[in-house]
């Protein structure tokens, strides 16, 4: 697509507990843009507290996008998410406003930008018969099994995903079985070169220390704020934990509390320490981001002026150009 042609993005990703929100709805306040979800669990109605979703205040001040579209018992894929973000994005952009892609889920940032691998429809079964099997296999001792078999059917995409990521090792299976093509050689042919946007991608990062120290006042504040009656409320409402978006950080600590099985206190701790596991996963995801700045929450001066240098400046620039920020520029690491 000719560089004329395409809008302008602001990325706005991070470890989860960054403050991702407070500095995307002030950048949408100073530049006149809209904030599109970027965030897997914030698709959800009912799941407010525990995804730290937006309040209906902070919604008030700035539009949001792609927040509560489905109840927890329907599945939402990455393939409906690039569809609807894109289709919030182009009527964003005909206001002739800015879309500000906010959120810490890596593959639904990548999907929004770059498109996704067509394959058909997805096959639930399929995947929920190699979730199973995941389960037994690790009961049986044998956590690697499913790992060690797509490395037998697809050796590169096995190399490339660690042999714990269990999600993306049955993704893989699941597109190899259905497709009969290895998950790697569908990923080479599509290259993910379906780019429409100019981009700025900026990764918000206070350091690990404080990091670690955010996500556990934020799991105190989630309680404080009443987490748990939401999960009540979920229940309620005749949601069954087993549900995927119920598994979650948060929801999956706190629905044992609900059924009597386990404490407050040993579910906050639970849920502190996979919240800081889960946000190293999510650096190691965005260190991959070649064009994606490094960030610290609190310089917004500093963000606001790159913001302001990539809207005024982006039609004489290259995506190339842009590509070639160095990750890191403004935050120590």
């Amino acid at each position: 697509m000719a560089r004329e042609s395409r809008r302008p993005v602001v990325v706005i990703a991070g470890p989860t507990a960054a403050g991702k929100s407070a500095v995307a709805i002030e950048l949408a306040l100073r530049f006149g843009g809209e904030i599109v979800n970027a965030d897997s669990m914030q698709v959800y109605r009912h799941l407010d507290i525990g995804t730290a979703k937006p309040s209906l205040a902070e919604r008030a001040r700035v539009p949001h996008h792609l927040l509560d579209v489905v109840t927890p018992d329907v599945a939402y894929s990455a393939g409906r998410y690039c569809r609807d973000a894109r289709a919030a994005a182009a009527a964003i952009h005909a206001r002739g406003r800015i879309v500000f892609l906010t959120g810490g889920t890596g593959l639904y940032v990548r999907a929004f930008l770059e498109g996704l691998i067509e394959t058909g429809d997805a096959e639930p079964g399929v995947r929920a018969e190699l979730e199973r099997e995941a389960e037994l296999a690790a009961a049986q001792g044998d956590p690697l099994r499913l790992h060690r078999r797509l490395g037998s059917v697809d050796p590169d995409a096995a190399r490339a995903i660690h042999p714990h990521d269990l999600r993306r090792i049955v993704r893989a299976l699941e597109l190899q079985r259905r497709t009969g093509t290895p998950a790697s050689r569908l990923r080479a042919a599509h290259d993910f070169s379906d780019r429409p946007f100019a981009v700025l991608y900026l990764v918000l990062d206070p350091g690990r220390a404080a990091l670690d120290a955010r996500i556990d006042a934020r799991a105190q504040a989630m309680l404080d704020a009443g987490l748990l009656r939401e999960c009540r409320a979920l229940v309620a409402h005749g949601y069954r934990a087993e549900l995927r978006p119920l598994q979650a950080i948060g929801y999956r600590h706190l629905m044992p509390v609900v059924e009597g099985r386990d404490t407050l206190a040993s579910a906050l701790e639970a849920m502190r320490r996979d919240t800081r596991r889960f946000a190293r996963r999510q650096r190691t995801w965005f260190r991959s981001v070649r064009e994606a700045t490094w960030v610290h929450p609190d310089a917004l001066a500093q963000i606001e002026a790159l913001v302001r240098d990539f809207l005024g400046e982006r039609s004489a620039r290259s995506p190339e150009r842009l590509a070639r920020t160095e990750p890191g520029s403004l935050l120590g690491r």
